[in-house]
């Protein structure tokens, strides 16, 4: 049994304790990298719902859980001695001065355009990409995947310089989808609908949109007004498989008045 403790700001006894839990506790002696992985995942939506909300008690929390999975991680790689807490610190700092020469040694950059392409050029040249866009992970969720190739291609020129340009693209794809819906198969379908999106990411991106947070936006009033639907249906005793389509519209009408209110 562990010794009684008392929480600190000391990034030290944060890894001493989770030392210790790796010993001590049932439940984290016997996690692996794979078995949180995740875990880790869901605590970083759960701290971009927190800079959604704009609840900085809420993001402190969370990112206090984000810390404990890189410590969490780190602590399993140690036991095997494949590197340690101070490997990973040391790494992510000759990381930062080598990527920013702007900063810590003579390169020129006074925008941030300049910045993103010198760290792509020189990404390249240590050998650590063969492409651009092979640090775009294939686990990223698709919209957020697309987001990010468009930028990475962006950031070496091949790019629209606005979105005004990139807009008949848009509806060339959009009326492509509109005749495989038709009669398409559903192999061309998805193709087509894919490209679409794909298409309307980049024009949003353009317009300075970044896709996913607008998407979660877009999600987050869907819920409520339907949520709202359903509310005020079981009031009236009514479930919404039992209301007409015209019923709920109302409801729904009201409810966007109530977001603005």
């Amino acid at each position: 049994m562990a010794e009684k403790r008392s929480p600190s700001r000391s990034f030290s006894d944060l890894v001493e304790i989770m030392a210790i839990l790796r010993k001590e506790c049932p439940w984290d002696r016997q996690q692996t990298h794979a078995s949180i992985k995740d875990l880790m995942v869901e605590e970083l939506y759960e701290a971009i719902e927190a800079i959604d909300s704009d609840d900085p008690e809420e993001l402190r929390k969370e990112l206090g859980d984000l810390l404990l999975h890189v410590i969490f991680h780190t602590e399993i790689a140690r036991e095997s001695g494949r590197f340690d807490i101070g490997d990973v610190i040391y790494g992510i700092q000759e990381k930062l001065i080598r990527r920013h020469p702007h900063v810590f040694s003579d390169t020129l950059a006074n925008d941030t355009k300049t910045v993103v392409r010198n760290w792509e050029d020189l990404k390249m040249k240590e050998g650590e990409r063969n492409s651009v866009l092979q640090g775009v992970p294939d686990t990223l969720p698709a919209l957020i995947k697309a987001q990010r190739m468009q930028e990475k291609a962006a950031a070496v020129g091949f790019d629209w310089q606005e979105w005004e340009q990139a807009w008949p693209k848009l509806i060339e794809e959009l009326d492509e989808f509109r005749q495989v819906a038709k009669e398409g198969s559903e192999k061309d379908k998805a193709e087509e609908f894919g490209d679409l999106l794909f298409s309307l990411v980049n024009v949003g991106r353009l317009a300075g949109m970044n896709a996913e947070d607008c998407l979660r936006l877009t999600n987050r009033k869907f819920r409520f007004r339907f949520q709202h639907i359903e509310k005020v249906l079981a009031e009236r005793g009514k479930l919404p498989k039992d209301a007409t389509l015209e019923e709920m519209d109302e409801i729904w009408e009201a409810a966007k008045e109530l977001e603005n209110s």
